[in-house]
């Protein structure tokens, strides 16, 4: 697939570094190199110590040629990290790389110290409990957020997942940075809210992307195949789910409300702050979700699975932790959810690691910034409609390896969950079989 380019971010005024830049959009290989200040350069010589990818190489030069400024869409297990490290030995450049969680912090400064060479007491990090500031820095979101912040003489700005930087808070590290060269880094760039198109002025336009489908039929990521699997309620549940509906809908038929907007739930949730009637509708249609989510066939259809793929490396995804609490209990499945520990929950991955365990169930907080072993089965008892987290759980079964993965989503039958699963599904990706 060839490079997608969306053109080059508009120089400032005052970025005299990049006041020379020389620009070839026909011979990639040959482009000028980026010129840095020296006070912008790093004092020790960085080397890649691994070989880059071809679709990395491409993704390189799309960022050259946009002036050194933009965002790379690469799925989950497709080697960003490693994209970001060749623009720091390319450019010589003292970084700034920023990230939402400390785990990912640590998984950064171990790349910097294995595949770049840096000497450990080049390498900086603010966030849990540290204030260093060094020619190359680590950073979480919330310390580089703060107001008072001062981040000078960073030549290239790295921001991992960067689909959180448009947020609120967040937005401020662009002007904390006075970096002329920006590297945001996502799977997923979208954002619910239409924030993700300020990311062209705050770190420059989208500039390479490509699907997990695009890098599995090049062999560069797993291939694998995504399976639709169907149970339906139990008398108990579908009678109490359609009566929950009938209220939800009774409501909007009589208010008259049409539900084919963009922002029809949000206007719906504005409206539950002074209309009781409206708030009942929305709990009633909440409680139905979370029956159709949470059913109790699932359950055994989960076992089915685990079973079938008894020798495989398996996780399997919840969108409520009552449910990851169920499964773990009732087939003894190690778990974790946002309330364990640090100390157990790495160990319950390093465990998963080793192959101790080989099964493994959890909610939303694997979905990003831990780094979760390599599986070749993923389940999805139950998530949202939101595409992010869809090819988030995706990417966790697609780094390279010689058996195809498999992704399965289990899916209660004639409820919302079905429109659900239909939506996160990003466009271009082939169907899911049923």
């Amino acid at each position: 697939m060839p490079e997608r380019s969306v053109g080059a971010y508009p120089l400032e005024a005052d970025d005299d570094v990049l006041g020379g830049l020389a620009e070839d959009e026909e011979a990639p290989d040959d482009l000028a190199p980026l010129p840095l200040g020296a006070a912008r350069t790093l004092p020790f010589p960085a080397r890649l110590g691994v070989v880059p990818r071809v679709y990395q190489d491409e993704a390189l030069a799309a960022w050259r040629r946009a002036q050194g400024r933009g965002v790379v869409v690469l799925p989950t297990g497709a080697g960003k990290t490693v994209l970001a490290l060749m623009a720091v030995a390319q450019l010589q450049a003292r970084t700034l790389v920023v990230v939402p969680t400390i785990d990912l912090l640590q998984q950064w400064r171990a790349a910097l110290a294995e595949r770049l060479g840096a000497p450990e007491e080049a390498i900086g990090q603010l966030g849990g409990g540290r204030r260093e500031l060094r020619p190359l820095t680590v950073s979480t979101y919330d310390s580089a957020s703060v107001r008072t912040r001062q981040l000078p003489d960073f030549g290239l700005l790295v921001v991992d997942e960067a689909h959180h930087l448009p947020a609120a808070t967040y937005r401020r590290i662009a002007r904390h940075v006075d970096a002329p060269y920006r590297l945001g880094l996502s799977a997923t760039p979208e954002r619910a809210d239409g924030r993700h198109a300020d990311l062209a002025a705050l770190i420059g336009p989208e500039v390479y992307r490509r699907l997990p489908a695009d890098l599995a039929a090049d062999r560069h990521i797993s291939t694998y195949r995504e399976r639709r699997l169907y149970v339906d309620l139990s008398p108990a549940e579908r009678l109490r789910y359609d009566h929950l509906m009938a209220e939800y809908r009774w409501y909007l038929s009589t208010r008259r409300i049409w539900t084919g907007g963009a922002s029809f739930f949000q206007d719906l949730v504005r409206r539950s702050g002074h209309d009781p009637a409206a708030r009942r509708a929305l709990r009633a249609h909440q409680e139905a979700r979370l029956i159709a989510l949470n059913a109790e066939a699932k359950i055994a259809r989960v076992a089915e699975l685990l079973a079938r793929h008894r020798a495989d490396n398996v996780l399997v995804f919840s969108e409520y932790n009552a449910l990851v609490d169920q499964l773990s209990r009732r087939l003894c499945l190690p778990a974790i959810t946002y309330r364990t520990e640090a100390r157990e929950r790495q160990a319950i991955l390093d465990h998963f690691r080793a192959r101790r365990y080989t099964k493994l169930v959890t909610g939303r907080v694997l979905n990003e910034g831990v780094d979760v072993p390599d599986a070749n089965v993923a389940i999805v008892v139950s998530g949202s409609s939101a595409t992010r987290e869809y090819i988030q759980r995706l990417g966790r079964v697609l780094r390279p390896k010689p058996r195809s993965a498999v992704l399965y989503e289990i899916i209660s039958r004639r409820t919302v969950e079905g429109r659900s699963a239909q939506r996160r599904r990003p466009s271009g990706s082939p169907e899911a079989a049923a």
